[in-house]
């Protein structure tokens, strides 16, 4: 995820130095769009990058089960509507892909476990409804910081909840549906015919998104009191 957060602050960097023709963070700068975001309502849209990672709390005091992440990719549309000056209320749904592996130690299991045994990939494709509140600065030219922050609901549609099978066949399953609260902060920047927002926000899963095995004494989930979500969605909007 390092590396995706460089890339982050890159691009930004990248655009506002291709916009410095016209004088984008002068002292006098040409105001840009000036109009735009005193509209009722206007909409958007975003691409961008996720790194979905697992906060699992535990029954008893054993080695914890090791969490590989990756880079997942996110789309999805704005709407924006304008509840007063510095004030604007979002919904931002979108489709967001991502992987993770789960390494089971080996004290996990009764009798020696196979390398099968020990890993579980868990490959998820969400749709995010995110209703979120953004909090804007005062405009300084064409740039204006901001903050946003508010609850979602996410649709797992890899999550094997309706599956029979569980992990004695190899099979990790998870609920359809989760609540999360989100907090982040991003910049409009302003150039002559568009707004680019890229923006960095946490995701916390609120409630277990488990489902248990048919057997209690299950290596893979007797252990576990919970797994709850947590993510960082870097994405870059464009109005």
């Amino acid at each position: 995820m390092k590396k995706t957060l460089v890339l982050f602050f890159m691009l930004c960097l990248t655009f506002a130095n291709a916009q410095g023709n016209k004088r984008l963070f002068s002292k006098d700068p040409i105001i840009n769009l000036e109009n735009f975001q005193k509209q009722k309502l206007y909409f958007g849209f975003y691409m961008g990058l996720n790194g979905f990672d697992f906060k699992i709390d535990y029954k008893d005091n054993i080695p914890d089960i090791l969490i590989k992440r990756s880079t997942g990719f996110n789309v999805g549309l704005v709407s924006d509507i304008r509840l007063q000056e510095y004030i604007n209320l979002r919904f931002e749904p979108g489709l967001y892909y991502t992987k993770r592996d789960l390494y089971y130690p080996s004290s996990y299991f009764a009798t020696k476990p196979t390398a099968s045994d020990r890993l579980r990939e868990v490959n998820s494709t969400y749709i995010h409804f995110p209703l979120l509140v953004k909090f804007s600065a005062l405009r300084t030219g064409n740039v204006r910081p901001y903050l946003v922050g508010g609850g979602s609901f996410t649709l797992n549609l890899s999550s094997n909840a309706k599956s029979l099978d569980d992990n004695a066949e190899g099979r990790f399953r998870m609920k359809s549906w989760t609540t999360n609260y989100e907090l982040g902060f991003g910049i409009d920047i302003f150039s002559e015919y568009f707004i680019f927002s890229p923006s960095i926000r946490g995701v916390f899963g609120i409630n277990d998104e488990l489902i248990r095995d048919k057997d209690p004494n299950s290596p893979w989930t007797s252990n576990i009191e919970s797994i709850k979500n947590r993510a960082i969605f870097i994405n870059f909007t464009f109005h």
